[in-house]
């Protein structure tokens, strides 16, 4: 039994504000060290599956800059191995990939070459731990054509989900995506398991189907509900979608609890990723870090509360930064002050400036703020003394001038975040 694994990587994320400005969603760190998409790939070898097909589109650079030829996940193959997938012009007609199935189905010459007996579709921006085998047996022992994982979400958030019905034996019976008036809350994960031959019977069916999205969740299930044996099954484990700024910062400061659903230090089921050398974390006379995630070549003189900081952060001495994520070699001037904060990588925050500053949280309705959490892009630096209220979207790679004032009231944009 042979099983491949297609990862569907080329969302743009734009829920995510200026984090996805230069790079596409599952390339966005995640944890400190990781980029959401290494929680797959992880997946995929701890669950011994050694043939990866990798779709991505929108601004690939930085995710295939990580991923290369797949060294850290063992997918440095002769034979099979990790595979980056790009949309491109051929021969027949061809465009940029209209939709999640279609992005299977311009690349079916590459499922077929690894004659598979199961293919796997797979999301590459959701945070989770599966093991792939126990999703491919349950496909198997039920003699599926389709298996769909499901998990059981909020009320409140089943309108962002394909909501499926089932039979008490797990056969799916109805499914709506993203419904307005939902009729219970058993979600799709984005995560299917297909016999090969019916997967590519239906791509090609609905790639000349009139008025299709060519989406999985859209088209394809819809479809085989009522045509073929499609079944769903139940997962129990750590599972998040951190397709919001919410989500996102939620999902890390879940990591911080004293013993979190998602257990990195799991030895049984290790997270890889690509990652550099850096020297150990330097905690200085005076700096006092509680319940944060500080990761190689930190050097911490300030404050460090409730946070997550990437490599190469710099806090220095005075400096406060509380329940935020800090990516890659962003530095955090003397006395300043990072509250409910999200900064991308490289970002200087100058003496005394205050980031996520007030009381007021006036919601940044075009950039998707409402929670009170200010996000900086990346490269952006921050004029000392300068204040930033909540829900503040501030674009990547402005200089100092863009700016213009030393307080930057709550739910303003600064610069095109979504370009």
């Amino acid at each position: 039994m042979h099983t491949l694994a297609m990862i569907l990587a080329g969302g743009a994320g734009s829920r995510l504000s200026a984090l996805t400005q230069k790079r596409t969603k599952p390339a966005v760190p995640f944890a400190g060290k990781y980029r959401i998409i290494d929680f797959t790939l992880s997946n995929c070898v701890n669950s011994s599956i050694f043939t990866v097909g990798v779709c991505t589109q929108y601004l690939p650079r930085s995710l295939n800059d990580h991923i290369r030829a797949g060294q850290p996940w063992d997918l440095d193959r002769m034979t099979g191995g990790v595979v980056l997938l790009q949309p491109y012009v051929g021969p027949r007609e061809s465009e940029w990939y209209q939709g999640t199935a279609d992005a299977i189905y311009m690349n079916l010459d590459f499922v077929r070459h690894y004659h598979p007996d199961v293919v796997l579709i797979l999301a590459g921006d959701h945070v989770y731990k599966m093991d792939y085998d126990v999703l491919v047996t349950f496909h198997l022992d039920h003699g599926a054509d389709l298996t769909v994982a499901t998990v059981r979400v909020a009320p409140e958030d089943v309108s962002r989900f394909g909501i499926l019905e089932t039979s008490e034996e797990y056969k799916v019976l109805g499914f709506e995506e993203k419904p307005a008036q939902p009729q219970g809350t058993l979600a799709s994960m984005g995560i299917y398991a297909f016999n090969a031959d019916v997967l590519y019977e239906v791509l090609m069916a609905d790639h000349t189907r009139p008025g299709s999205r060519h989406d999985f969740g859209g088209d394809i299930m819809p479809q085989m509900v009522g045509t073929h044996r499609v079944y769903a099954l139940p997962y129990n484990g750590y599972w998040v979608d951190v397709g919001t700024i919410q989500a996102y910062w939620q999902a890390h400061m879940e990591l911080l609890v004293d013993e979190p659903r998602l257990d990195l230090l799991d030895r049984g089921w290790v997270i890889h990723t690509r990652s550099e050398e850096r020297p150990p974390v330097n905690i200085r006379s005076g700096a006092i870090v509680d319940h944060s995630l500080i990761t190689d070549g930190c050097v911490i003189e300030g404050a460090v509360a409730h946070s997550v900081l990437s490599p190469g952060v710099i806090v220095r001495r005075g400096a406060i930064v509380r329940h935020s994520i800090v990516m890659t070699d962003t530095v955090i001037g003397e006395n300043a002050v990072v509250d409910h904060a999200i900064l991308d990588k490289s970002i200087r925050v100058g003496a005394e400036a205050q980031v996520g500053w007030g009381d007021d949280r006036t919601p940044n309705v075009p950039a998707n703020l409402h929670s009170g959490l200010t996000v900086v892009g990346k490269n952006t630096p921050i004029p000392a003394r300068t204040r930033i209220g909540r829900n503040c979207a501030i674009a990547a790679d402005l200089s100092a001038e863009a700016f213009g004032k030393d307080q930057i009231p709550s739910g303003t944009t600064v610069g095109l975040v979504g370009e």
